[in-house]
């Protein structure tokens, strides 16, 4: 066993772990007050989901050999069976399969968490739950293997996505977007404001996503060496270009500089290098992320255009960035990667993994949503889901004003025939 590699290993998957509760404050900040838990819940219900079917057999189906055509791994490995400590990954000297298995977890869980941003304030959180599990074994198990996997049709096809632009980003965008078509707008779309309830919560998220990252892009190694380097020094410059582009973009379009406008720059870019970082140099990174800042920002409004209600804008993001590093990877890659050849094939890989997704993702909403119900009652939407489904409320503004009643402690002066003091200001 390699000690260092494996370290490695365990301490990246320990940092995207971390990326779910972070995309849950990313998302929590951006919803209003009275779904905030409700969107904290539908991204960290996933570590438990996602966490049990890959030991049952999500492993085996995403990494267990063939069964034939490059499309889906038996199931050997159910249980994680035939795996123990002493199983090594490359041999005589690797990391422990199980480490390897660990890192991918997190993968998994993070993806259909992602999802869960276009479709906030209006679905039940049951239904939710059973869509994650469905989604991850009929979308994600497989297209992971077909990408990561040596013998899955698109890792034969040599299309280059390191550590997710396809697998994750495009394959959780797509998905969100048809089960959006499925469940239909919020009450109020295009009408309302909408606007996000806690800022500083949104910044926080995106600055635990950023770090997160690190582990997610340059743990894809799975080893201690120069590509983890490369990865992770293009995780910091993609992701910094990425969030200039996109406020310039917005200052440009609108006017103003917004927290809101870096956190989701910031979040663009980080999705944008995460398929190509190993493959292009820092200036190509500084691109990639450019691009991705200006271009998301522009996408993001396609859903007022289109009349697609993608609440938190995964479309615009996940889906429009994944699609811009898979397909700039082609064009960018170094030491003789790129060029017209790898562009198709770049395309092939995120075209067929789009067209899947979507229809696959669209069928299971459908499904959800004729028998147990997706969508949330209209009084439920209105009063607020944290209530309904949690019994629970983000903030308690019970004791604003002094009292746990909300009631002032400062005497009501009038009562007793009196007048309030000039220029003293009495809480009502």
């Amino acid at each position: 066993m390699n000690g260092a590699d494996t370290a490695f290993v365990l301490i990246s998957a320990a940092l995207v772990m971390l990326m779910t509760p972070g995309l849950a404050f990313f998302y929590g900040g951006m919803v209003r007050v009275k779904s905030a838990l409700n969107m904290l819940m539908m991204s960290f219900v996933s570590l438990g989901i996602v966490s049990i079917l890959w030991v049952l057999y999500g492993y085996s189906l995403t990494f267990g050999d063939d069964i034939g055509s490059g499309l889906l791994g038996n199931l050997d490995h159910i249980g994680l069976s035939g795996i123990d400590a002493e199983t090594l990954t490359g041999g005589k000297e690797g990391i422990p399969v199980l480490a390897f298995a660990l890192f991918q977890l997190m993968f998994a869980v993070l993806t259909p968490a992602l999802m869960s941003g276009a479709l906030a304030d209006r679905v039940k959180f049951s239904a939710w739950s059973l869509f994650i599990a469905l989604w991850v074994t009929v979308v994600y198990f497989p297209v992971a293997h077909w990408v990561w996997q040596a013998d899955g049709w698109l890792f034969q096809l040599e299309v280059i996505d390191f550590a997710g632009g396809t697998a994750v980003h495009i394959n959780a965008g797509v998905g969100a977007l048809a089960a959006v078509l499925v469940v239909g707008k919020r009450i109020g779309f295009k009408k309302d404001p909408m606007r996000p309830h806690n800022l500083p919560l949104v910044m926080l998220g995106a600055a635990l996503l950023w770090f997160g990252w690190f582990g997610f892009n340059a743990g894809s190694a799975l080893a201690a060496n120069g590509t983890a380097a490369t990865m992770a020094l293009n995780t910091q410059v993609a992701t910094g270009a990425a969030m200039l582009g996109w406020l310039a973009y917005e200052r440009i379009r609108h006017g103003a500089f917004t927290t809101l406008g870096a956190a989701s720059g910031a979040v663009a870019g980080l999705v944008a290098i995460t398929p190509a970082g190993a493959h292009v140099n820092a200036l190509g990174a500084i691109l990639i992320g450019v691009v991705a800042g200006a271009v998301c920002s522009w996408a993001v409004s396609l859903k007022y255009k289109l009349g697609y209600d993608d609440s938190l804008d995964v479309v615009g993001v996940h889906l429009v960035g994944g699609l811009i590093g898979t397909l700039l990877v082609g064009v960018l890659a170094v030491d003789g990667v790129g060029g017209m050849s790898q562009l198709g094939k770049q395309a092939i890989g995120a075209f067929s993994v789009m067209a899947f997704s979507f229809v696959v993702s669209w069928l299971l909403a459908k499904l959800v949503d004729m028998t147990v119900g997706f969508r949330a009652s209209e009084d439920d939407e209105t009063s607020g889901l944290d209530q309904v489904f949690h019994a629970e409320t983000g903030y308690d503004f019970s004791t604003v004003g002094g009292t746990p009643t909300g009631r002032s402690t400062v005497p009501d002066l009038t009562e007793t025939g009196a007048a309030a003091p000039r220029n003293k200001k009495v809480d009502a």
